[in-house]
């Protein structure tokens, strides 16, 4: 499909040379064919218009626009798509957190991508505050983060919490953890059409290995085309030999549900 083709091509460049919010909407592309990035890419560069700091951008974004967490349907493939987020003013913390970055950039606004466990947050460089776009653009200090933390997560006190659990990420890091919230989501519901385009996505980002490959057999196998996963095991056998064994013995059982 184009949108997966579009997408690979950008995951093999260098991070910094990635339109991360056409990477992402090629995301939703994928999953909702028929979709234009460009469309919604003018739409970025429209809010964009006119902001001067930080401020303007959360006046804009979570005041006049009101985008917000969807915590009703938090698990809707669609708060993943930023597209439907854009049309929809709804979604989970990384689709508004990139929302929110790629306004600024197009601003001259300098935001990070902070890959927080359990909830993503949006880093403000030099500042020791950072901002929660699921939770309607406030700016929260450490103790914010770590009470987002634990309340995201369940961890408790035995969890010591710090900046390390506060990286700054790249778009290929953005990119495969929004891939994997979306393999969780159909990995549920059992669809194998829409678990193969996520994990062939996945597949082009590097360090993509041997979990993202029997990913996309088991894809495959959801829709009975035992054959086809087999011979991908295959193929990735013969070029990462250290995981041959497994790789084949996972080829050999589809193989002989084909009989």
């Amino acid at each position: 499909m184009e949108a997966l083709g579009r997408f690979a091509e950008m995951a093999a460049l260098p991070e910094r040379s990635i339109d991360l919010a056409e990477a992402v909407l090629l995301i939703g592309a994928a999953g909702d064919p028929g979709v234009d990035p460009s469309r919604w890419l003018d739409e970025l560069d429209g809010y964009a218009a006119r902001l001067a700091d930080l401020g303007a951008l959360r006046h804009r974004l979570f005041g006049e626009l009101g985008f917000r967490g969807d915590i009703r349907n938090y698990y809707d493939p669609e708060n993943s798509f930023l597209h439907r987020v854009i049309a929809r003013r709804l979604g989970i913390p990384i689709t508004l957190s990139v929302l929110a970055i790629e306004v600024g950039r197009r601003a001259g606004i300098a935001l990070e991508a902070v890959g927080m466990p359990g909830h993503f947050l949006v880093g403000v460089p030099a500042g020791g505050i950072w901002l929660d776009a699921f939770g309607g653009g406030e700016l929260i200090d450490l103790a914010g983060c770590e009470a987002r933390f634990r309340e995201s997560t369940g961890s408790g006190p035995e969890v010591a919490f710090g900046s390390h659990l506060l990286p700054v990420v790249g778009p290929h890091a953005v990119l495969s953890r929004m891939l994997a919230n979306l393999a969780v989501v159909y990995e549920f519901r059992q669809s194998g059409i829409d678990l193969e385009w996520v994990t062939r996505m996945r597949l082009a980002l590097p360090n993509a290995g041997t979990r993202e490959v029997l990913a996309l057999a088991s894809a495959l196998e959801l829709q009975g085309r035992f054959l086809e996963a087999a011979r991908e095991l295959e193929d990735r056998a013969v070029a990462e030999p250290h995981e041959e064994e497994e790789l084949r013995a996972a080829a050999q059982r589809l193989r002989a549900r084909f009989n």
